[in-house]
């Protein structure tokens, strides 16, 4: 059971990882490579945003109760929160420190959009973390006598 709870910790940063590398591309790198661009046309960005933030946070959030940390894989885990804030990072660093980037009004309603889903995962992660944590170590107010 070891092993499958690290595999789904690693796939979850991987997912993290994957998603910062695309707000990579997408904010700094966009026209550079044409043959990547053929759905990231105005027409279908909103539709493209919508597939990538349904299944970004579906594994995510989903994952959570099968990647729970055990007293030996407690490294992977806080690896697991640290890795959710590196795509907020990124879309932070587009908007608030390299705006001239984002230009169009389609690419920042992107942007916003993409800050509302990485704080989801970051805080929605730590709070089913805790809730599942309290349930599994019996945390409870006690029962009146």
């Amino acid at each position: 059971m070891r092993q499958g709870r690290f595999s789904i910790a690693g796939l979850s940063i991987l997912f993290a990882l994957g998603l910062a590398l695309w707000e990579v591309y997408f904010f700094w790198f966009v026209g550079s490579f044409p043959w990547l661009e053929a759905g990231l046309t105005p027409e279908r960005l909103g539709f493209n945003m919508a597939w990538l933030v349904a299944i970004y946070l579906t594994f995510q959030l989903i994952s959570i109760p099968f990647a729970l940390p055990s007293a030996s894989g407690r490294f992977i885990g806080v690896l697991d929160g640290m890795a959710s804030l590196v795509p907020l990072a990124v879309v932070l660093v587009a908007v608030f420190g390299k705006p001239h980037l984002i230009g169009s009004g389609a690419r920042w309603e992107a942007a916003f959009l993409l800050i509302f889903i990485t704080l989801v995962d970051l805080f929605g992660g730590y709070t089913f973390n805790i809730a599942l944590s309290r349930r599994t170590m019996d945390v409870a107010p006690a029962a009146p006598a």
